[in-house]
């Protein structure tokens, strides 16, 4: 008979609670999940299946060709459990969450990415303007292979951001490979105190365009652009630049669409046991009616992706560009006893068509720039100019105001 370590009971008990949280038996929890075992239904399927995770990892314990490190093996079956559901479901170590719950709010360096995860690795969602890793000419969709020496298939996203982080000064290596380069790159990125994009204003056609590129959607930022709107007037037409635009709250997003929407559902966001959030357009918060365009980006993230979907949905202006990231997704923080933690997505968003943005990004309707297989493989330079803006542009200059 093998002997049972200290590991293999650990992970069998924090598998146990992860499947209790995913069925929402208990364990104080919550009442949430998303795991969706199918190995017959039910608490039956869940029972079945913790079996068959025990009997594999005693397997390995006992008949592997090495003693293997079972702490290790632990660490990545979990690991590999919550990644399996979704890209912003984590588990964390105990060491890890530590680190992650000490970290500071304010004052710490970055190296200007917005990562999230793609087929396993980590992907540059947007670079901000001006930090290490724009003068580095990294950019959106360039995959990070590894970060120092540890491979980011192996890492959580929370733990890929935290690595990310740091104290100014310190350097960080990124592997990095990149579209119609055969060879990962090595960069060597110091960190430093990125500072928030400003809000990018901008007249065209005479005057009678407004241009706002908000770079974040904080809620000072669209407070900013609520005063922009209310200065304009109603005589311009207004053309909104979200690409690139990753960092925000969700709330803000659709404040910003409420702007220019009176009526109608902007967004849904439920779970399997969530409470359904509804979020309708508040009359009293619309600001213009004027001619409206939006471009957007495989960069535009999160709360933007909220605004360009609701406006999209309501039909209530032109949505050009590329297809957006794809990120909508609410997770709640489960402590386990022995000082790890999940962090597990317990809803999503839905814009107007019932679509989950997280499963299906916002598709622009009228595609500019969209990068194709054919056009990675394509090693000539990219055409110069913005076509997207002059598109936008074209659009909103046969509207009438």
């Amino acid at each position: 008979m093998v002997c049972v370590s200290r590991f293999f009971q650990r992970f069998v008990f924090v598998l146990a609670v992860a499947i209790f949280a995913a069925l929402g038996l208990g364990f104080g929890l919550g009442q949430f999940g998303f795991f969706g075992v199918h190995a017959g239904g039910g608490e039956d399927g869940a029972y079945r299946q913790m079996h068959v995770y025990a009997e594999v990892l005693k397997r390995v314990q006992s008949d592997y060709v090495t003693d293997p490190n079972i702490g290790k093996v632990t660490n990545g079956a979990l690991h590999g459990l919550l990644e399996s559901l979704d890209a912003d479901s984590s588990y964390l170590t105990a060491t890890e969450y530590k680190i992650y719950k000490e970290r500071p709010a304010t004052g710490v360096a970055q190296v200007g990415l917005t990562v999230s995860k793609r087929f396993g690795y980590a992907t540059v969602v947007s670079v901000a303007p001006g930090s290490p890793a724009d003068k580095e000419h990294i950019a959106d969709g360039d995959v990070i292979e590894s970060i120092g020496a540890q491979s980011t298939r192996e890492l959580s996203l929370a733990v890929i951001r935290l690595m990310l982080e740091g104290k100014p000064g310190t350097e960080v290596t990124l592997s990095l490979v990149r579209p119609r380069k055969s060879d990962p790159d090595k960069v060597i990125l110091t960190r430093v105190l990125v500072a928030a994009p400003s809000l990018n204003e901008q007249q065209y056609e005479n005057s009678s365009i407004l241009y706002l590129k908000p770079g974040m959607l904080s809620a000072a930022r669209v407070d900013e652009i609520a005063d922009k709107l209310k200065a304009a007037g109603k005589t311009h037409k207004v053309l909104l630049d979200l690409r690139d635009c990753s960092d925000g709250d969700a709330q803000q997003g659709l404040r910003l669409a409420n702007f220019f929407l009176n009526q109608g559902t902007m967004a849904t966001l439920e779970g399997q046991k969530f409470a359904t959030q509804t979020f309708t357009a508040d009359p009293a918060k619309f600001l213009t009616s004027a001619p409206l365009a939006v471009l957007v980006n495989r960069g535009t993230y999160g709360a933007a992706e909220l605004t360009a979907d609701a406006i999209l949905g309501a039909k209530r202006g032109d949505v050009i560009g590329e297809r957006t990231f794809g990120e909508g997704s609410v997770q709640k923080t489960i402590e386990l006893p022995d000082g790890a933690a999940l962090l597990l997505t317990v809803a999503k968003y839905q814009g107007p068509d019932g679509k989950k943005i997280q499963d299906n990004s916002v598709v622009p309707t009228v595609l500019v720039g969209q990068a194709t297989d054919d056009d990675l493989e394509n090693t000539t330079a990219p055409a110069k100019g913005d076509e997207p803006l002059n598109k936008a542009l074209e659009l909103l200059k046969a509207k009438n105001s």
